[in-house]
């Protein structure tokens, strides 16, 4: 059984997120303080974390970022926040999806199973794979989960990992944004856009020489992305 670590303060939501979890077989944990939330965080026990972003104290992108620097699980924000600004930096954090209030519970545990689900997937695929994933300067190794340019290792947070790798095994075919939401978070329809255009440009920033003319993620106006070996 899956288990979830809610951190979120308003008890009221904190308990309507643990009840739709608990009813479809995931094991939940709450803490209402962000200080606590974090050290529940880090001890490893969880499967997903679901993180508000406005918490007393300490707020969500803090403990995004230092959940982040010592576990790879999935991590989705909370948040009553629609400012662009604020999805891009707690994607840039490390956080995996975003959630916004108010939600639907159904929306909420489609998000937690598709966001595990996936991550199962992308762990599975790597342990059973040795080879180097190779292109240009890039090389990914999935058995360790590190990618390494002109042999110097980058570190990537889990989404941008993950997009590299599907987008390295798909060299030359165009993706929309919203198939590669599908196809990297799980979920369909449910997905923004912004997420997706989040990710490319932070691993751009990270793989290119030059990100804003990318020699390898190129953008096909009115399509999508594609890898270009």
């Amino acid at each position: 059984m899956e288990k979830i670590l809610v951190i979120e303060d308003d008890k009221d939501i904190a308990y309507i997120e643990r009840d739709f979890l608990l009813v479809n077989g995931y094991e939940v944990d709450i803490c209402l303080d962000g200080f606590e939330g974090l050290k529940a965080g880090l001890s490893g026990n969880y499967d997903l974390i679901l993180l508000d972003i406005m918490l007393p104290g300490i707020s969500g992108f803090d403990i995004c970022r230092k959940l982040r620097d010592k576990i790879d699980i999935p991590i989705l924000l909370v948040t009553a926040k629609l400012d662009d600004v604020d999805k891009i930096r707690g994607l840039g954090l490390g956080a995996d999806d975003y959630i916004e209030k108010p939600f639907s519970p159904s929306v909420l545990v489609a998000r937690v199973k598709a966001n595990i689900a996936q991550y199962k997937r992308i762990k599975n695929s790597g342990d059973s794979k040795e080879r180097l994933i190779e292109c240009g300067n890039i090389a990914v190794n999935p058995l360790t989960h590190r990618v390494y340019i002109k042999g110097v290792e980058v570190e990537l947070k889990n989404k941008e990992y993950e997009l590299l790798v599907f987008l390295m095994n798909n060299i030359d075919i165009v993706f929309s944004k919203e198939k590669l939401y599908e196809s990297i978070w799980g979920l369909d329809a449910l997905g923004d856009n912004s997420t997706v255009a989040v990710h490319i440009n932070r691993l751009r920033e990270k793989i290119e020489e030059d990100p804003a003319n990318p020699q390898y993620i190129k953008t096909v106006w009115g399509a999508g992305y594609r890898f270009k070996a």
